[in-house]
């Protein structure tokens, strides 16, 4: 009883959040342009009301994953729709940009569609988000959400934006393999030299205490003196600004997790299975590469989970020193006031930690099987 009750407090706690944001919040906006606010609009509150009823009372005695599946999907396709009407007759500048309700709603559904499918094997939770994927893509190749302004700035941005996503990709590999190769090694002398390696932990647990603003601006200076002393670095690109600060500063906060996690992921090897492999012949070298880090391989990608994750969402900083990115968009909507630019950064970073984070977790299930 104790374990129903729990179980359908998500889907109230969420469902009443969709209430409020029904009744409450703006389902759009419709504003005179790309950079003022407008006016709210709330076309169907009644239906959208008696939905989240509807769900609320599935998620108590059926599941309720239908119905949030249904808000997940319908919700976008709705505020297309709402869009084209509210844009038939209106100035060509009029923009119908999605209001706090619209994402709150949004929100609480895909998190009750996220909790009602816990229970299920990670494969058929892929699949279904893959679905959703799926169609949200092919609704938008079909043109459903054209008319909503995000849409809208990302079809004026596509060419910039299809560059930002690329280098932000580029940059998060360059640093998770960086860090990879410097913080494995590290992990394993940490894990060798007990004192030295608290010591170590110790001075990257400081580095992720500074800043990540204040720690690309203080790269600046000391880059672009080795710019000045090798030109051949220069000309290869190595400058106080650009990508190559903005890489070593993201390597510096990976390597903490990447260090602990591998520490953690050698020690949870016990003691008697490598004192059994050291009985079967095997050097120090043989029982690190055959036994160690195959037991341990899932700690160490859940601290790389953890690390992608980490990277994909600080590098969007990196864009204030030159180094490109999603971050760019954020940092330029900022400046110009136009919120549909600093989504569409904000969403597409978003987007990209998710489907890495799934990415992970794939190959930990996978990992976890074989093992």
């Amino acid at each position: 009883m104790t374990g129903q009750r729990a179980g359908r407090l998500p889907v109230i706690v969420l469902c009443v959040v969709g209430l409020m944001a029904t009744v409450a919040m703006a389902f759009l906006h419709v504003a005179p342009n790309r950079l003022l606010s407008g006016h709210p609009a709330s076309p169907h509150v009644w239906l959208l009301t008696l939905l989240w009823l509807l769900t609320a009372a599935a998620g108590v005695y059926r599941g309720g994953a239908v119905m949030a599946l249904t808000l997940t999907l319908g919700l976008p396709f709705l505020a297309g729709h709402d869009a084209t009407l509210l844009l038939q007759h209106a100035a060509p500048t009029t923009r119908i940009q999605l209001g706090a309700g619209f994402w709150t709603m949004w929100l609480a559904a895909a998190l009750l569609l996220l909790d009602r499918l816990r229970h299920l094997r990670i494969a058929w939770r892929t699949a279904c988000w893959v679905l959703i994927a799926a169609v949200l893509i092919g609704g938008a190749l079909a043109g459903a959400f054209n008319s909503i302004a995000l849409v809208r700035e990302w079809q004026a941005q596509r060419g910039a934006f299809s560059d930002a996503l690329a280098t932000h990709i580029t940059l998060s590999l360059v640093t998770l393999a960086i860090a990879l190769g410097i913080g494995a090694p590290l992990g394993y002398l940490a894990w060798r030299a007990r004192k030295a390696g608290g010591t170590l932990v110790g001075v990257l647990a400081f580095l992720q205490t500074v800043p990540s603003l204040a720690l690309f601006a203080l790269l600046i200076g000391p880059f672009a003196w080795l710019a000045r002393q090798w030109p051949a670095l220069g000309a290869l690109g190595f400058g106080g600004t650009g990508a190559a600060p903005a890489v070593f500063a993201l390597v510096l906060y990976a390597l903490l997790p990447v260090v602990r996690y591998t520490v953690t992921g050698l020690e949870a090897v016990p003691p008697d299975t490598r004192e059994a492999a050291r009985g079967l012949g095997m050097t120090r070298g043989q029982v690190l590469w055959r036994v160690q880090l195959p037991l341990g391989w899932p700690v160490l990608l859940a601290g790389l989970r953890i690390v992608a994750v980490q990277t994909i969402g600080l590098a969007a900083v990196a864009a204030l020193i030159g180094a490109g990115g999603l971050g760019r968009f954020v940092f330029l909507g900022i400046g110009q006031g136009a919120t549909d630019m600093v989504l569409l950064g904000t969403l597409a970073i978003i987007m990209l930690a998710l489907a890495a984070d799934l990415l992970f977790q794939g190959l930990m299930a996978l990992t976890g099987r074989r093992a």
